[in-house]
């Protein structure tokens, strides 16, 4: 082994305590009314179909790698059809607008706000996205990550997922980074897992759950800082639909009342029923500990550019003695990425907790 490759072997990475959430999780139940879940399935339903989560956000697979953790083994060349998974998502807000009126109560909730402040035991907050993710049986435990978050100049209207959360993970931009805080709900009536899996105190000390009934429960929580991952669901033989592709759709099943279909090229996959659909609705709020920060924040008048961003990354990795070649473009190039993922990955969770108890759970 060389002196360099020695060297950077040896250099402190980021520390996985470093990704722990400003408080612990606090979960509510009835997060929404019977009218307003009623509203919002009837808003997913009139709007499909919906692709894939991992077709909406990356473009390589080093993009993907770098948002969720960990790593390949030497040699192997990653492709995103090897982290295929049957969660799809769509999007009730946009650009902090809510794009349907009949959920507007949804979108500017008062008791959302209100527990978003107390959380972070600040003066103000404001709705700032709103989704949804729908599933139906699907492997959970492996694949832990954080959420995208935002930092003042850097949002997702002018970066990709992947950076946002490598900048979270080196806490080189602590200054800059916004205060966030969803509520996160969950309508699931299968028997079989479907619970919400998180590591609070970092990737690298003992997992927590949250478990079924999962009809109406919600937690408010920091996900940018704090891995977590949904628990597998539904029959195992069912968690992997064959023919999955990055163009495979989900859309309301025409034929059963209540269900739901996985579909790609007009060929149907799979179809879930009702008792076997997951659906997860991911509020968001930005928090502002004070009218001081709610103005430099409003005002911009301390916003990072993406030059800045990565001029502050290259300028740490030379402190590091970390060898890199300097990108054309850091946005899309593959080695810088792969780069940075490495330099600033606190690692996945060592720690998982059992599968859910199929044979178990079927017979209560």
């Amino acid at each position: 082994m060389t002196g360099a490759a020695q060297r950077e072997q040896t250099m402190d990475k980021t520390p996985p305590s470093v990704m722990r959430p400003i408080a612990e999780p606090q979960v509510i139940e009835g997060a929404y009314s019977e009218d307003q879940h009623r509203r919002m399935l009837d808003v997913v339903r009139n709007n499909g179909p919906f692709k894939l989560i991992l077709a909406q956000h990356f473009n390589s697979a080093e993009e993907l790698i770098a948002t969720v953790s960990g790593g390949l083994p030497e040699g192997v060349e990653p492709t995103l059809d090897m982290f295929l998974s049957p969660v799809f998502r769509g999007y009730f807000s946009d650009f902090g607008v809510c794009l349907y009126p009949e959920i507007q109560d949804c979108f500017h909730n008062a008791r959302f706000i209100e527990l978003a402040r107390n959380y972070w035991n600040a003066d103000y907050a404001e709705p700032e996205s709103m989704l949804f993710n729908l599933q139906g049986p699907c492997s959970g435990g492996g694949a832990p990550h954080v959420d995208a978050t935002c930092f003042r100049g850097i949002t997702s209207e002018n970066a990709p997922i992947w950076l946002m959360n490598t900048m979270s993970k080196s806490g080189l931009f602590k200054r800059w980074q916004a205060k966030k805080a969803q509520v996160i709900a969950w309508y699931y009536r299968g028997n079989i897992g479907g619970g919400f899996t998180y590591w609070p105190e970092g990737p690298h000390e003992q997992p927590r759950q949250i478990h079924a009934p999962m009809w109406g429960r919600a937690v408010v929580v920091e996900n940018e800082m704090m891995y977590h991952t949904a628990e597998s669901c539904g029959p195992a033989a069912l968690r992997n639909p064959t023919g999955l592709s990055m163009e495979s759709l989900i859309e309301p099943d025409p034929d059963t009342r209540g269900g739901w279909r996985i579909t790609d090229a007009g060929r149907i996959l799979q179809a879930i029923p009702e008792q076997e659909f997951r659906f997860l609705v991911h509020w968001g709020g930005i928090v502002y500990k004070d009218y001081a920060e709610l103005k430099v924040s409003k005002d911009h008048s301390d916003d990072l550019s993406q030059q800045q961003v990565f001029d502050i990354f290259m300028a740490d990795l030379k402190q590091r003695g970390m060898a890199f070649a300097e990108p054309a473009d850091p946005l899309t190039d593959k080695a810088f990425i792969n780069r940075l993922t490495t330099v600033y990955d606190p690692g996945l969770p060592l720690y998982f907790p059992p599968e859910p108890e199929e044979a178990l759970a079927c017979t209560q």
